[in-house]
């Protein structure tokens, strides 16, 4: 075997994104657009959003491929009081936006955000119960 040749595997989305650090950045800025957001942010109203941040850090470094410290719920069971409010696909697509402009903000290569992107897509039927 070469030394160019890799004998590990590729590293994980978490990490081509900058691992924790990266992930704590992009949740604060993505609450930060969120809670401004009149279109979506009465759904975080009775939220306590130190533990939303904290669990949506834990749930994307393990959903990006890092280490799983999630203990939260399913997804379908975690958002069914809000599908009960009224979430619907047209929020799901505005977080989604949110998602890629603060992955754009943080200078994430199109790339990374495209596959952090199909990840997020991945949960839509779940998140909306469906």
């Amino acid at each position: 075997m070469s030394d160019t040749q890799e004998t590990t595997s590729s590293p994980s989305l978490y990490e081509k994104l900058g691992g924790e650090a990266a992930v704590n950045a992009a949740v604060d800025i993505f609450y930060r657009k969120v809670l401004g957001d009149y279109r979506i942010n009465r759904f975080f109203d009775n939220s306590d959003m130190e533990k939303q941040a904290a669990k949506q850090k834990a749930f994307l470094t393990m959903a990006f491929g890092g280490p799983n410290n999630y203990n939260g719920q399913d997804m379908r069971n975690a958002h069914a009081h809000l599908v009960k409010m009224g979430l619907n696909a047209s929020h799901f697509d505005i977080v989604m936006e949110h998602l890629g402009a603060t992955l754009t903000e943080l200078n994430v290569p199109q790339e990374l955000i495209a596959q952090a992107a199909a990840i997020a897509e991945s949960t839509r039927n779940d998140v909306l119960g469906k």
